[in-house]
């Protein structure tokens, strides 16, 4: 499994590439004590939150990844399959997150967002994922 290189723009992210599966990890922040306020947020297999704060890091992360040569063996012809793009990011004031709805992680039937220290997120979709963030935060 080939991990990427962390650089200082992806901050708290760190991310590895496992077959088709990028799987992205997020530190804790120390000083906070109640880590499932600012940790990323899944629900399974339907979308993802994350916090204002560690957007910039995440978009920077994906870019890493799409440099990865794992990241183009993964994405086999016909791989971006139909069906399978993001949504438009959507801010909720309330708890300061952007929330997008997608294919993130592995459908367990669950309802509802989870505070989660790292999720996967097929490659074939990573493309699509950088250009709704990266639209949303220089448009914010």
């Amino acid at each position: 499994m080939p991990v990427i290189c962390p650089t200082r723009a992806m901050e708290r992210w760190t991310v590895r590439i496992d077959g088709t599966e990028a799987v992205f990890s997020c530190a804790p922040l120390v000083e906070d004590h109640t880590a499932a306020r600012a940790l990323p947020r899944v629900w399974a297999g339907r979308g993802l939150g994350v916090a204002d704060v560690d957007l910039p890091g995440l978009v920077a992360a994906l870019g890493e990844v799409m440099k990865a040569p794992a990241y183009w063996r993964g994405r086999t012809p016909g791989s971006h399959q139909t069906g399978t793009a993001w949504s438009e990011p959507r801010r909720d004031p309330e708890d300061g997150f952007v929330y997008l709805s997608g294919p993130c992680g592995d459908d367990t039937g669950g309802a509802g967002y989870r505070p989660v220290y790292s999720f996967s997120i097929g490659v074939a979709t990573l493309r699509d994922l950088r250009i709704r963030l990266t639209a949303y935060h220089h448009a914010s």
